[in-house]
C-alpha cells in the first residue's frame, strides 16, 4: 500500500453525492483517474448499510495498493479489511479509534483551525484534514477557514496535512500555491461528468 508520505489526492466517497448502487463504479473511476486515497463517508445509512459497501469496496483499494479509509466506525475496520477511519471533531478520541481499530489502522482526523491542528498533534493522528478552506455544500455550518495558515500548519505539525473543503481543479493551483501539498477533493470529482479526467487533472497539479 502507498505510504501517506507519498500521497497527494485524497477522495472521498460520498453517499451524499453518489447513490450506494453507483458507488463500487465510482471508486473505481477515481482510482483509474489516480486517487491516492479513498474514503467512505455515508452519513445517512446504517451501519449494516456501511459495512456492505465497505466490505465491497476494501479488496478494491487493496488490489490498486490504495488506503481505504472508513469515515467514522473505527470497530469496522478490522471486520471489513480498511485500512483505518477517520474521525471528527466531536468523535472518538485518536487514542480511542486506534484502539478500536487496531495498532496498525491508519487515524486521521478532522481540524478546522490552527489551533485545532495543534491540538489534534498531541493526540499523534496518522493525518489530519485541515479545513474547510471555501465554502462547501458538504460541510454548511462550518465558516471557511482560508488559505492564510496552510504554509504554518505544515511547519508546525510532522505528519501528514491534507487541506480540504471547497476545493475543485479550478482553485486547486491557488491552494497549491498557499503551500498545500495534499488535498482532500470531494464534490468536483464526483459530480464531474468524467470523474476519471477530472480526477486526472486534478493529480496532475499535485505532482
Amino acid at each position: 500500500m502507498k505510504q501517506l508520505s507519498e500521497c497527494r489526492l485524497y477522495a472521498i466517497l460520498d453517499t451524499g453525492y453518489v447513490p450506494s448502487d453507483r458507488m463500487i463504479a465510482m471508486a473505481y473511476s477515481l482510482i483509474a483517474g489516480g486517487a491516492d486515497i479513498l474514503q467512505l463517508r455515508a452519513k445517512r445509512e446504517s451501519r449494516e448499510e456501511i459495512r456492505t459497501m465497505a466490505l465491497e469496496l476494501s479488496p478494491i483499494c487493496r488490489k490498486a495498493g490504495i488506503a481505504f479509509i472508513l469515515n467514522d466506525y473505527p470497530d469496522l475496520v478490522r471486520e471489513t479489511g480498511a485500512d483505518g477511519a477517520h474521525v471528527g471533531q466531536d468523535d472518538l478520541s485518536v487514542a480511542e479509534a486506534r484502539r478500536l481499530a487496531g495498532p496498525k489502522a491508519i487515524i486521521g482526523k478532522s481540524t478546522h483551525s490552527l489551533d485545532q491542528a495543534l491540538s489534534a498533534g498531541k493526540e499523534s493522528p496518522d493525518y489530519i484534514g485541515f479545513g474547510p478552506l471555501f465554502a462547501t455544500a458538504t460541510k454548511p455550518d462550518y465558516t471557511p477557514i482560508g488559505t492564510q495558515q496552510i504554509q504554518e500548519v505544515h511547519r508546525l505539525l510532522p505528519f501528514p496535512v491534507f487541506c480540504i473543503g471547497g476545493i475543485n481543479l479550478p482553485n486547486l493551483p491557488s491552494v497549491i500555491r498557499a503551500g498545500a501539498k495534499r488535498v482532500v477533493i470531494v464534490s468536483d470529482l464526483l459530480s464531474a461528468a468524467d470523474p476519471v479526467f477530472r480526477t486526472t487533472a486534478c493529480k496532475a497539479l499535485l505532482s
